[in-house]
């Protein structure tokens, strides 16, 4: 049968946050079957944990961020959440000595590179996937993003800039992850900002751990960053990153199709928390050998 997923081992990495700026440990450490993603905060008193759901999203402005009924906040795990649903992590806690997951380098490499170090492991009860049964769809005003059934895993999104780099086909890419890798084609593409928001994002509280070594950043020409991109497409290829970790916030792999324009975190929990208030529209699926599951969905522990 195919089995829940955890780690074997405690981790720990200390970054920065994105938008606070501020330095934190994160630790990642195993969790019991049926347990879910927890994130706890470390530096509040009595410790409180806020266990990942799509309802609890209450701030996309950038980033995605949970936020209890006491106002306990755990931000920017969108990154983060695309890493455990590349490996299809079901059950991890993960400590926070701050408000916001860091950054590292803007992609979710990092965090690959932590649960290889903490040793996947299987666990005893079966896997549980979210089987898209019929089309949904948000729009808010010229966005959209829509999900349709699908044996498998595929994401579509397009970007519409005013903006060179975003000629020539690079606003648009679609993956099947039945014959790519998230791995080597999604991972390490990193968040991005143009130089004449970052002045206003920072007025508004925000972007205040923002870098050359964390973020693209772009001039009304090109890429200012020494080292260019790593694809001519990473913008788009980040926003996929991202739609990845925001459709995660329920815990479970996706069995469907994705398509999205202009699409970004809260046009992505809209659609996400119309799918779990639709009961006809999905259904949780197990499998009972490894000949069942979509290709896409094939880890090697």
């Amino acid at each position: 049968m195919i089995l829940q997923r955890s780690i074997q081992d405690i981790v720990s990495v200390t970054g920065v946050g994105l938008h606070s700026g501020c330095r934190v440990k994160l630790t990642l450490k195993p969790a019991l079957v049926d347990k879910g993603i927890t994130f706890v905060r470390t530096d509040l008193p009595n410790q409180p944990a806020i266990k990942c759901h799509p309802f609890l999203v209450n701030d996309t402005r950038l980033s995605t961020t949970l936020v209890d009924d006491q106002n306990v906040r755990v931000g920017t795990v969108e990154h983060i959440l695309s890493a455990f649903a590349c490996y299809g992590i079901d059950n991890i806690i993960v400590e926070l000595s701050a408000a916001e997951i860091p950054i590292m380098d803007g992609s979710s490499n990092s965090f690959l590179y932590l649960l290889n170090q903490a040793n996947i492991i299987e666990q005893s009860k079966k896997k549980k996937y979210i089987k898209i049964l019929k089309p949904l769809e948000v729009v808010d005003d010229d966005k959209y993003i829509k999900i349709a059934p699908y044996d498998g895993f595929k994401i579509k999104l397009s970007l519409s800039y005013s903006h060179p780099l975003f000629e020539n086909g690079n606003s648009e890419y679609e993956i099947d992850f039945a014959n790519s890798s998230y791995i080597t084609e999604i991972s390490r593409a990193r968040t991005f900002a143009f130089m004449y928001e970052i002045e206003n994002i920072r007025k508004n509280g925000l972007g205040l751990g923002g870098n050359l070594n964390n973020a693209v950043v772009l001039d009304d020409d090109t890429v200012i960053n020494p080292g260019g991109l790593r694809f001519s497409n990473e913008f788009v290829r980040h926003k996929i990153l991202d739609a990845i970790g925001d459709f995660y916030v329920s815990g479970h792999q996706i069995i469907g199709s994705i398509d999205g324009f202009k699409s970004g975190h809260a046009i992505n929990n809209k659609l996400l928390r119309k799918i779990l208030n639709t009961p006809d529209a999905w259904e949780y699926v197990t499998f009972d050998n490894e000949e069942q599951v979509p290709s896409c969905f094939t880890y090697v522990a």
